[in-house]
């Protein structure tokens, strides 16, 4: 073997280290976030500040150095052809393969794979080299020219930066942080519930019209008192002619103060004479910027309209609260539990669960339409209002009705269709 060819082969050798620590980099920097730099500077303040500072503009450090690396293979494969070429068509054939191997398992498996595994040690070490290379003239000149020709052909101006992440991909994380014992399952719940808040709309959350505690306008203070301590709330809509006639809200430390009062210009004031003025929201209204409404101009309830004008219900800030951290029930709260499992498997739950909450509580694959809750799902399927007794099947559950009261279905019994002793009960 001449000179040329042993050197050679270790330019071959050399562009293989260069390749595996690259992809190492490269995959290490796509697993480390700026936040998590700069929690690494306490243990490591120069490297820590250096992959910072790659980390803040991801698009000017990875495409040059992908574009290294891809160079570094095209130059070693030609390498090795070339050298192939002058011995035998068969040492072409076995030197292309173990070029494609070594590249393959040795330079991007592998280091990839230490680089997602210890993304923290290998993009701290590594932030130095990376740094050097995608800071060279001649690489940075090249990547941007050939940037700047591929969004001639294929336009990219005008998109919004990434790195992008997906709802979903965030609850993955979080259920793998739970299962490496990183977070505790409470706080994987409470990151779902946050991520699927900003989805959330009014309506999925409202007290239901049909549930509002109200009182009259010509009431009197002492008559509002005692609606207010037999329901327990300390606001109250006041309404006109009905419930779609709100003309505002009575605050139980308002009534108190009034009854107290000795000086009332009339002897009997009604409620309409101290109520305050109420919020109306749209019921297709996102939570999240209701809350920060409810934040900023200190508001506690406001009543949901539907789009024809209607009131369709009232929203509080309990409400929005139990939506990120659960169910909040004080000692004045009586309530009928909203899911019950029976001996048999099967299920007693409450017509006004929404829908995605029995599928979470239950582990059910009910599938979502127009309706919200359960309640809704039944008449959906029966297209009128049911009678007690009368059963639907659906998504591979049978679903009886329990309770009516009115026309709301109140009380529904959940069974799996699969049981055929519940399936002949069902149809009997």
């Amino acid at each position: 073997m001449s000179q040329q060819e042993i050197l050679a082969l270790l330019l071959v050798l050399a562009l293989l280290v260069m390749i595996v620590v690259l992809a190492m980099a490269e995959s290490a920097l796509t697993h480390t976030s700026v936040i998590r730099a700069e929690a690494l500077a306490d243990e490591e303040p120069k490297r820590a500040a250096r992959l910072q500072v790659l980390l803040e503009t991801p698009e000017q450090v990875l495409n040059p150095l992908r574009l290294v690396i891809l160079s570094a293979q095209l130059v070693e494969m030609a390498i090795v052809t070339a050298l192939a070429l002058r011995w035998t068509t068969t040492a072409v054939a076995v030197g292309v393969i173990a070029v494609n191997v070594a590249v393959v398992f040795l330079a991007e498996v592998g280091p990839r794979t230490q680089g997602v595994l210890h993304a923290d040690r290998y993009a701290l070490a590594l932030s130095g080299p990376v740094a050097r290379t995608v800071g060279s003239p001649p690489v940075r000149l090249l990547a941007r020219s050939l940037i700047g020709i591929a969004n001639v052909v294929v336009p990219g101006k005008g998109l919004p930066k990434g790195p992008f992440a997906h709802a979903e991909e965030f609850i993955a994380l979080a259920d793998a942080a739970v299962q490496d014992a990183v977070i505790e399952p409470e706080e994987r719940d409470l990151i779902e519930s946050v991520i699927e808040f900003g989805d959330t709309i009014v309506r999925g959350v409202m007290v239901p019209r049909t549930d509002m505690t109200t009182v009259d306008g010509d009431l009197t203070i002492e008559q509002a008192l005692e609606i207010s301590s037999l329901a327990g709330y300390s606001r109250l809509p006041v309404v006109g002619v009905n419930v779609d006639d709100v003309l505002g809200l009575a605050y139980v430390k308002d009534l108190i103060r009034a009854e107290l009062d000795d000086n009332h210009e009339d002897p009997s004031p009604n409620v309409a004479s101290i109520m305050r003025a109420a919020r109306f929201v749209p019921e297709t209204k996102r939570v999240n910027q209701l809350l920060r409404e409810m934040q900023q101009e200190s508001f506690h309830m406001a009543i949901v309209v539907d789009e024809y004008g209607g009131v369709a219900g009232l929203v509080t800030l309990e409400d929005l609260i139990e939506e990120l951290v659960g169910e909040i029930v004080d000692e004045y709260d009586v309530e009928e539990s909203l899911v019950e499992r029976q001996p048999d498997g099967s299920l007693r739950v409450d017509g006004k669960l929404p829908i995605d909450e029995l599928n979470d509580l239950a582990g059910l694959d009910f599938s979502e339409g127009e309706y919200d809750t359960v309640a809704g799902l039944v008449f959906d399927r029966f297209g009128r209002v049911p009678l007690v007794g009368e059963s639907c099947e659906t998504d591979g559950y049978i679903l009886r009705v329990e309770r009516v009261q009115a026309r709301r279905i109140t009380r529904v019994h959940v069974m799996a269709a699969t049981n055929d002793r519940i399936q002949q009960e069902a149809n009997s």
